[in-house]
């Protein structure tokens, strides 16, 4: 969602107003450019404000960078945590988490890729604290995917790794192809997953049972 541009100035503006328009502005540059693109003159342009006055409220770009990825990181992690719940039940979870993942996102979906941006200096604090997030995230990730494997009567440690990683990957492509379809509303979006899980379960073979008829059971070579 385009932050629109301000012409009002700085007069009248209350700081606490204009510093969350200068971080929606923010936001928007480092979700839709990425951090090493993101443009302190344009953010500034956009807010109607000078690029010095940006700095006066926020200092260097990095420190502009991590008052975005805060808030970002920290709904994202609270979202997830919730929807996870603690009540140990897993049939529906990944359903869950998706839909809370979209409705935190919802109004600022650019804001994913300020979390997950490639482009940050990698020996940088905003990297660093990146990093945290996404280590954050990841554990939930492994904890879930553990929890739904056992309730499949799994417990191999490597089926669970492997399948966090597929998750991993999974919501990142569903976000990215969100982010692509403005149209698609949250609801209609976690419709279309479970729609999409339904399909997935189908391609799975059933297992032969013990005494399966419609089975033929390989004869030894005849010597």
């Amino acid at each position: 969602m385009a932050t629109p541009r301000s012409k009002a100035g700085t007069k009248g503006v209350p700081r606490q107003h204009r510093q969350q328009q200068l971080l929606a502005a923010a936001t928007e540059e480092f979700g839709t450019r990425g951090y090493a693109a993101a443009s302190l003159a344009a953010i500034a342009e956009r807010v109607g404000v000078t690029k010095t006055l940006l700095h006066q409220y926020f200092g260097t770009k990095e420190d502009l960078y991590l008052a975005c990825l805060a808030p970002v990181g920290d709904r994202l992690l609270d979202t997830i945590r919730t929807a996870m719940g603690p009540d140990g039940t897993t049939a529906h979870t990944p359903l869950r988490v998706l839909q809370s993942i979209f409705t935190a996102l919802e109004g600022r979906r650019e804001a994913w890729f300020v979390l997950y941006d490639t482009s940050l200096p990698a020996d940088g604090a905003a990297a660093r604290r990146a990093a945290q997030y996404w280590s954050a995230i990841d554990d939930l990730a492994a904890g879930g995917t553990a929890d739904l494997l056992r309730a499949t009567g799994s417990g191999d440690p490597l089926d669970a790794d492997a399948l966090k990683y597929v998750w991993r990957d999974l919501v990142a492509t569903l976000v990215r192809w969100w982010v692509k379809h403005p149209d698609e509303s949250p609801e209609a979006m976690t419709g279309r997953c479970a729609r999409l899980f339904a399909a997935a379960a189908a391609l799975a073979p059933d297992p032969p049972g013990p005494a399966d008829p419609g089975r033929r059971v390989p004869q030894p070579p005849q010597g």
